[in-house]
């Protein structure tokens, strides 16, 4: 892909505080992740050379306010953010109580996000950009490239990139810019693994104990 500043824009998720910062709900899940793959450090890394060479800044963040409190379903992550209050709004016209909370961006992105430039898109409401104005953002402005990263990698990092691709933009993710919960099923491998091994932590269903199961992987 031929990056260049005048088609080609980088797209953050979720850059905030309930996923990227030690204090928010969902670090237990995410933090070795963010941690490992120095997530915080590489978008910034991004946002900082966006900035110095002129390309276009997009955030799309997610936010839950009081009256979705209505809706009559919900899958389980769902379910789980609004019993939380993760990503919480007092609501959509107010900031009360926003400023360092869960739903605001982490601290050291607000330089680049509140420069008055970067383009804060309406909230996605699950997780892909079907709900929001990203695509029309980005048209606007003739962005046919996008540089994706953000949270989560898995869910609506994911969700985005492929509504991006199907509608006609050419993407890349950065992947050390984004992170994701670690599979509970999975470990890392220890030093004396054979090489192109591994490791999977099972729990057997009548004795309820664990053990490790070693696999190595061939090329087909």
């Amino acid at each position: 892909m031929d990056i260049n500043k005048n088609d080609t824009g980088v797209v953050f998720i979720d850059p905030q505080n309930e996923v990227l910062s030690n204090k928010g709900r969902a670090w237990g899940a995410v933090g070795d992740s963010v941690t490992e793959n120095k997530t915080v450090e590489n978008m910034e890394r991004i946002f900082k050379a966006a900035k110095e060479n002129g390309f276009e800044v997009f955030i799309s963040p997610h936010y839950f306010f009081p009256t979705d409190s209505g809706w009559k379903f919900n899958g389980p992550l769902e379910r789980d953010e609004v019993q939380t209050h993760m990503l919480a709004r007092s609501g959509r016209l107010s900031l009360d109580g926003f400023s360092g909370s869960g739903a605001d961006w982490l601290e050291r992105f607000k330089p680049y996000i509140e420069d008055g430039k970067t383009v804060v898109v309406s909230p996605h409401r699950v997780f892909g950009p079907q709900t929001n104005d990203l695509v029309l953002q980005l048209r606007k402005r003739r962005i046919s490239k996008v540089i994706l990263g953000g949270m989560l990698a898995n869910l609506c990092v994911e969700s985005h990139l492929r509504d991006l691709l199907e509608q006609g933009f050419e993407v890349i993710v950065a992947k050390d810019a984004t992170a994701a919960p670690r599979h509970p099923r999975t470990r890392r491998l220890p030093p004396d693994t054979p090489s192109g091994a591994t490791v999977i932590r099972r729990r057997s269903s009548t004795s309820r104990s664990s053990h490790t199961r070693c696999c190595r992987r061939t090329k087909s």
